[in-house]
């Protein structure tokens, strides 16, 4: 099984974010940030920006719910990465079971998918706090009856890899999504993923890869 995340992995939402970053954060008393401290962030960990923008920890569970319904009502700006359709079809086609795993919500998922991709994706566990995605796949897995060995996790974060860790679970890391490529390599995931089109092909490549990609 391949979980995949979305925003930033499946979806090319990093504008709509950035859009919505310091509306928010004069909204809840956090630092507003310019473009190049945006491009700074992006090499570091997600515990370190939430220091440096002064996010109190209680606020996280708000300042989360209030992003869903804002990107929800940006949905007609994000779109899926180009080849990511055909590479969806791709692994499910070869027998891949399919999942997304999200702090998104799952309408907002499903809609940019369209209805035929959201259609082969088997599990959904959405609406996942920001270090709370082991929980998630850790559900969506025992909802799928596979072990944690058939598993990998995509995702374009470093919380992805920590929380596929966690769980013994293989990773994959894409550059194309926030996080700078030297923080995922920093992270050791086990695969990391240059192109959309490296997927299918990684996953069926590479021995512990493979592993997690066949179906059990």
């Amino acid at each position: 099984m391949a979980i995949f995340d979305f925003d930033g992995t499946l979806a090319d939402s990093g504008a709509v974010v950035l859009k919505l970053v310091n509306p928010m954060a004069r909204m809840y008393g956090f630092k507003c940030v310019t473009d190049e401290e945006v491009e700074m962030l992006r090499g570091r960990p997600n515990r370190e920006i939430i220091k440096y923008l002064g996010v109190s920890p209680w606020k996280i569970p708000l300042i989360a719910a209030h992003g869903k319904k804002l990107m929800a009502a940006e949905i007609g700006a994000i779109t899926l990465f180009p080849g990511v359709p055909d590479m969806l079809k791709a692994l499910a086609a070869g027998g891949v079971r399919l999942a997304v795993v999200s702090s998104n919500s799952e309408a907002t998922i499903r809609t940019v998918l369209g209805p035929d991709l959201a259609g082969l994706i088997d599990h959904y566990g959405c609406g996942a706090s920001l270090f709370g995605k082991a929980k998630k796949f850790l559900k969506v897995i025992k909802t799928a009856g596979v072990t944690p060995g058939r598993v990998i996790s995509i995702g374009d974060e470093t919380r992805d890899i920590d929380a596929a860790n966690a769980l013994g679970l293989a990773s994959g890391a894409v550059t194309w999504g926030y996080a700078t490529r030297q923080l995922l390599v920093d992270h050791t995931p086990t695969v990391l993923l240059d192109a959309v089109d490296d997927i299918v092909s990684r996953l069926t490549a590479q021995p512990e890869v493979q592993a997690a990609a066949v179906p059990a």
